[in-house]
């Protein structure tokens, strides 16, 4: 399983908008060229994390883009699931009936685990700790 470049970017974005003063919005040129992600990509997904209401938009003088709740309530794994949709490291860790094997997998309550565990360091994981550590 791999992370797609756009969740990557996303979450770059993301950190981008978290290390801005509250109230203070940037100009989605801004981000691409300090992030390094091609301006095109960029606004699919800053549309993207609208829609999620990850980040507000506004256009105008005073327009850009802002995170749409402080950083620290919002999580690594919302802006992943809203570009990449739910985490699955493979088709076992869905219903048991989508794994030909079912019940009898030894492998399933491994994957499963790693699944949970995985999804469970994103989701506690916010913002604002990366914001800490960079300043």
């Amino acid at each position: 399983m791999q992370i797609t470049r756009q969740a990557d970017y996303a979450l770059r974005a993301m950190l981008f908008l978290a290390r801005l003063d509250p109230h203070q919005r940037a100009a989605t040129s801004d981000i691409a060229k300090i992030q390094h992600i091609p301006p095109s990509f960029l606004a699919k997904i800053i549309s993207q994390l609208s829609i999620a209401g990850l980040i507000q938009t506004s256009r105008g003088a005073r327009g850009g883009v802002a995170m749409a709740r402080s950083p620290e309530k919002i999580s690594l794994l919302e802006v992943v699931e809203a570009i990449d949709g739910p985490i699955a490291l493979n088709e076992c860790t869905g219903p048991v009936a989508a794994c030909q094997f079912g019940d009898d997998c030894p492998l399933r309550p491994i994957w499963c685990e790693t699944q949970a565990e995985l999804v469970n360091k994103l989701k506690v994981t916010n913002f604002s700790q990366f914001v800490k550590i960079s300043r």
